[in-house]
Formats: C-alpha cells, structure tokens, sequence
C-alpha cells in the first residue's frame, strides 16, 4: 500500500512540471523596496584643508626634540649568560629526595630555587609531620628544606597526604576479588 501511495504523490508532483516551471520563470519580478533618501551635508572645504595643512605643517619644537633623542645598543657577549647561571645557582639548594630513575622519561631535577619544594620533598615533608609532628614541626621544617616558615606552616596546615585504608569485610560470606 505505501508504494502506491508514493506513486500517486510523485505523479501529481510531476504532472506539467515543464509548464509550471515556464508559468514560475515568466512572472515579473517583484521590485525592490525604494531606498530612503539621505542628505549628506558637505563638510566645508575649508575645515578639511586646514586639517591637511595642520597634518602637513613642519612642528620645529617636535623636531628638534626628536633630534636630542639619542639610542645606544650593544649586542650582548656570550658572558653574561654564565654570570647569569653563577648567580643563580646561589639561590639554588640541592635535593634531599628524589625519585629512582627517571620516571616517564623527565630529565632528573638535581637542585631547585630556596624557598620551593619539589614533589617528592612535599609529600616526605607531609609524611613526617603527620608520623612524627613534635619533631618535625613547622620551624624545622623551614630550617632544614630554606622555606619561609609563613610557608612550611601553610603548607602542613592545608596539603594533606593521600590515606590508602583496606576495610577487611565483616563477615566471611563476603566475596572479595582475588588475585589470580
């Protein structure tokens, strides 16, 4: 039934399509809407040369400002870097910890800024003070890894270290995954 119904339709769609499409193309076109009419005034000629004279006109305090105007530049040598590097190395402190190996192919960090911590330190840091805190409080801290202790304090105050707990099941008739 639906594929006479779809018949019927594309017969009546197609039925003097050719004289339909002539009858659509011959119809005169509809005229656009009039346009409104603007009055543009023109500006007074006079204003406009007096404006280019004005961009045009030779300013000798301006110039003679500019002529006292005076740049040096030096290419700079190769030794600067290395009293760059010596300078800052002085600010620098060998790690205490570090991970074995170079983990996910990261260059090993040897040495980091006074007053920072790397990752590693920040969680053996967080570990001590939560296993041990009368002995490594925020004080020592500071003291031993050259933090500000406004920083060692905030740091044990708001990072917490991750807690893995294994909760043993209640009962025996728990099932557990196993390792195979």
């Amino acid at each position: 039934m639906s594929s006479m119904g779809a018949r019927v339709t594309r017969m009546f769609r197609n039925f003097n399509l050719e004289n339909r499409a002539h009858r659509e193309i011959s119809k005169e076109k509809p005229l656009a809407a009039p346009r409104h009419s603007v009055n543009i005034v023109p500006a007074p000629s006079t204003e406009v040369t007096e404006i280019t004279e004005d961009i045009h006109k030779r300013n000798d305090p301006l110039l003679s400002l500019l002529k006292s105007v005076y740049v040096e530049s030096n290419d700079p040598t190769t030794e600067e870097p290395k009293q760059v590097t010596e300078g800052t190395n002085a600010g620098r402190r060998k790690l205490k910890f570090s991970l074995p190996g170079s983990p996910y192919g990261i260059v090993e960090i040897t040495d980091v800024p006074k007053g920072k911590l790397s990752i590693v330190e920040a969680l053996t840091v967080l570990n001590h003070h939560k296993q041990e805190p009368q002995r490594w409080t925020p004080d020592k801290i500071a003291q031993e890894y050259c933090l500000d202790p406004k920083d060692s304090q905030a740091l044990l105050e708001f990072f917490i270290p991750f807690e893995v707990k294994i909760i043993p099941p209640k009962t025996k008739d728990t099932k557990q995954i196993k390792d195979n």
